[in-house]
């Protein structure tokens, strides 16, 4: 291990992975190492026994529950959007070829006490039983302008500059209600708050319109997809990923020490008395507490069940989004279901999610209103994690740690804080998801 590599990442959680794989494709010079003997860190999956261990302590699950490697449950489940930053990203690098994906059936939202499909066009919002029929009609014209809107082409404007106008502005424009602005704020436009509202309208129909893409790109009825045997899949195609272009991996690598020089800066990572020489360090927060702040915690349930949540068309797999004001919480509840269909259960069960950013220390009152839409379940398990980012300098110390995993059950601001990394790591503006490395590869053969 006694080399000098240009970037070292400490731990496999996906993230990590995924940016070994962007600045191996790079022609960086990486080693990854991780103090686990497995592949996901905090995004792992688990099967069903080492589940029971982590939360109940005991070393078997309960046989009625079916054959333990039967289940592949995620510690930070997350659906891709079809025309997402994520799924551009496996595109780019070609990573497509190590997995296997499947639409997701469902994705709803809770509303006025009730769980409601969500209309993403004008005919769906015409049939939705979300809005009255004036509602409707005015919900029709939003999403038929958005639907239309171009960004380089100001026929399509209506004379408006969204980059100005408010998205609380822009709605107002087209009368509609609360309830109706709740589900496309939190639903479609996938914002964890209601900030948005007072900021330029341009990201929130960015937002919608990369939602109604998505649906259109896989033809199904939610915009979401998800690997067959679950997310504990991604993180291992993107270590290939970087092997493939000469990334070196060492798992179960104890105590690792990051070190730096008298100026603070990163000079290596010394594991088991040896020490690898590095320019850059990529890591998660628990590499370098030191240099992160704690910003909050996540609630959560992770239910198992014999049947698909009530109320959502018999789909086996789901999202349902509780918007903050549904029930007057300062953060957004989600809803995340998967089951046999994605290879993640034994045929006829299904695995729930529960979600949020904790208010109080007591998640079995505070997700409460989620776990309601459940139905009856087989086993339910609590916890709670915390939540850290970054307050290092990383031009002073070279050091780029990773934000924790937020509640959502979608993968956007997961990959943003990626593409902002890569961003700082690299030096470059951006990276040009357009180009296809498979078809590049393919080119030069």
């Amino acid at each position: 291990m006694d080399e000098e590599y240009e970037v070292i990442v400490l731990g496999t959680g996906l993230k990590e992975c995924i940016l070994s794989g962007l600045l191996s494709v790079d022609g960086v010079k990486v080693i990854h190492m991780d103090r686990n003997d497995y592949y996901g860190g905090e995004s792992t999956s688990l099967y069903l026994n080492q589940l029971w261990k982590k939360f109940r302590g005991e070393e078997k699950a309960p046989e009625h529950l079916g054959a333990s490697r039967d289940y592949n449950v995620d510690m930070m489940p997350k659906f891709m959007m079809g025309n997402g930053k994520l799924v551009r990203t496996l595109i780019h690098t070609d990573v497509t070829k190590y997995l296997s994906f499947k639409a997701v059936d469902g994705s709803y939202v809770f509303v006025k006490g009730k769980v409601q499909k969500v209309p993403v066009t004008p005919m769906e919002a015409m049939k939705s039983n979300l809005m009255g029929i004036f509602e409707k009609r005015r919900a029709g014209k939003f999403f038929g302008y958005v639907q239309d809107y171009d960004e380089k082409d100001p026929k399509t404007h209506n004379g408006m500059d969204l980059t100005k106008l408010t998205t609380k502005e822009l709605i107002a424009k087209f009368g509609l209600d609360d309830n109706t602005i709740d589900f496309i704020g939190h639903a479609i436009a996938l914002h964890t708050n209601d900030e948005h509202l007072h900021q330029p309208a341009l990201d929130t129909v960015m937002r919608m319109k990369l939602y109604a893409e998505s649906l259109a790109r896989f033809q199904g009825s939610s915009p979401y997809i998800y690997p067959l045997y679950g997310l504990g899949e991604l993180p291992q195609a993107f270590a290939r990923l970087s092997a493939v272009y000469g990334g070196t991996y060492m798992l179960n690598k104890p105590d690792c020490t990051v070190e730096f020089d008298e100026e603070g800066k990163v000079t290596g990572v010394t594991s088991e008395g040896e020490t690898a020489k590095c320019k850059k360090v990529v890591c998660d927060p628990s590499y370098l507490p030191n240099k992160v702040n704690k910003i909050g915690r996540v609630a959560r349930a992770i239910a198992i069940m014999s049947h698909p949540i009530p109320n959502t068309n018999d789909s086996h797999s789901v999202q349902v989004i509780i918007p903050q004001k549904q029930l007057a919480r300062k953060s957004d509840m989600y809803v995340f279901c998967c089951s046999y269909s994605h290879n993640v259960a034994p045929k006829g069960k299904f695995i729930a999610f529960v979600s949020t950013d904790a208010e109080t220390d007591n998640p079995q009152t505070e997700l409460k209103a989620g776990i309601d839409l459940l139905g009856p379940v087989d086993e339910i398990f609590f916890d709670m994690y915390d939540r850290y980012e970054p307050v290092n300098e990383p031009a002073s110390d070279n050091c780029f740690i990773s934000t924790s995993y937020d509640a959502t059950t979608h993968f956007e601001t997961t990959v943003a804080d990626v593409l902002n990394m890569y961003t700082l790591i690299t030096g470059k503006q951006q990276l040009d998801l357009s180009v296809d490395l498979s078809a590049a590869s393919a080119a030069e053969e």
